[in-house]
């Protein structure tokens, strides 16, 4: 919650927590066999959401390298801020949902800022690309850190989150959408698109296509062979990997170099890679000494209501980072209490999905946007923050309604 105030990178705090809960862990225990074994089995569940999570990343990256989202771009000829307002706001809801809310923020605002020459009008549309992106990945397993924690969890399918959430995750854009397209007028001047010279249109498209294709690939990839899902993420990336490098076989090595598979590397960002592996190392040592099921006995005992509770969670995930607070529920609640697609774990994915937009720290996206833009943290505070609350409560409702 302190990054910006100490000017520490977060992962640094949270790998500290992950390797001293697992020492105090140790010395609580005489019998070191049974931590090792504990250990080795939440690695081996870590890892596995790791593999996917840096599959996705390269993937995107790969595609940003060849311009792959000039495809979308390209087509958006409008000049009303309204028409604008909303067509990017669709665009962001579905692209976050096949790549993923972090990746969808940063091309739609660096869309929208090329397009956009008021500073109000940017920030308008950096906070509601940051609410549909947000509601976007909610509803899709690879759309969201959370639901594909979820899903690698078995908590969740990917058919059954899609067919419960899209409606609930739709309505919590749509709500705050309409609000703020009745208050926006006007017109903005036509975007003049940037293209990489080391790339043809072609070579642009079959990457574009080829790693967009590989990411729908994944939930069909778990479902027809029961793998794990980083098992067809890593698969997909080898073929996108394949792809580029007989499309640039024949160019000048300092050509490739820029374009390549080991560029997009570089670019991922690895201090989240380690962020989530601290946090859900520091979890899995909470929930191997019984602490996170002593936690939801108390709540139980004091809420008793799991709709109230996981309400207050998606709320709490706009002041704390959702990965920790999912990997507690989690380690809190086993597939025994809650079957896989349960309403419990479809809700839950819902409100730590859809509860970061209240604040513009609450979610990666928010964070991201608010670098790129430089959102102030209180402009977004009085102009979205109420906005991103109605709609969160009205997906909420609606949620509640399917599952009655």
């Amino acid at each position: 919650v302190m990054e910006h105030s100490i000017k520490l990178d977060k992962a640094v705090p949270a790998l500290l927590s992950g390797i001293t809960c697992w020492v105090v862990y140790a010395y609580s225990q005489t019998d070191q066999q049974l931590v090792s074994h504990n250990l080795m089995e939440h690695v081996g569940e870590i890892a596995g959401i790791l593999f996917f999570l840096m599959g996705a990343m390269t993937i995107v990256e790969l595609i940003d390298l060849h311009d792959g989202f000039n495809v979308i771009t390209d087509r958006i000829s409008t000049t009303s801020k309204r028409s604008l307002l909303l067509i990017i706001c669709i665009i962001a809801f579905f692209l976050s949902a096949i790549l993923d809310n972090l990746t969808t923020a940063i091309v739609m605002a660096s869309l929208s800022g090329k397009i956009l020459t008021e500073r109000e009008d940017r920030l308008l549309f950096a906070g509601m690309i940051v609410i549909a992106a947000n509601a976007g990945g909610a509803w899709s397993p690879i759309g969201d850190v959370t639901t594909t924690m979820l899903w690698l969890g078995n908590q969740i399918t990917a058919m059954g989150i899609i067919k419960k959430l899209l409606l609930p995750s739709l309505v919590c854009l749509a709500v705050p959408l309409m609000i703020v397209i009745r208050r926006s007028k006007g017109n903005v001047a036509p975007m003049k698109s940037s293209f990489n010279s080391k790339v043809t249109k072609t070579e642009r498209n079959i990457i574009f296509y080829t790693g967009i294709i590989g990411l729908l690939f994944v939930p069909i990839f778990k479902t027809i062979t029961h793998l794990p899902p980083f098992m067809g993420m890593l698969f997909s990336l080898g073929i996108i990997w394949a792809v580029s490098e007989y499309l640039h076989l024949k160019k000048a090595t300092e050509v490739k170099e820029g374009v390549s598979i080991f560029k997009a590397l570089q670019k991922i960002d690895l201090p989240s890679i380690l962020f989530f592996l601290g946090i859900l190392l520091a979890v899995g040592a909470l929930q191997s000494f019984g602490t996170l099921k002593d936690l939801a006995s108390l709540m139980n005992d004091a809420i008793g209501n799991n709709i109230i509770i996981l309400t207050l969670i998606g709320l709490l995930s706009a002041i704390i980072d959702n990965v920790p607070l999912v990997a507690a529920v989690q380690g809190m609640y086993d597939l025994h209490q809650y079957p896989t697609d349960h309403f419990f774990w479809e809700y839950l994915a819902y409100c730590a999905g859809t509860g970061g937009s209240i604040l513009i720290i609450g979610s990666a996206a928010g964070v991201a946007i608010m670098g790129i833009e430089k959102v102030p943290f209180f402009w977004y505070l009085k102009r979205i923050s109420i906005l991103a609350l109605i709609g969160y409560l009205s997906g909420a409702l609606v949620s509640v309604l399917i599952n009655s």
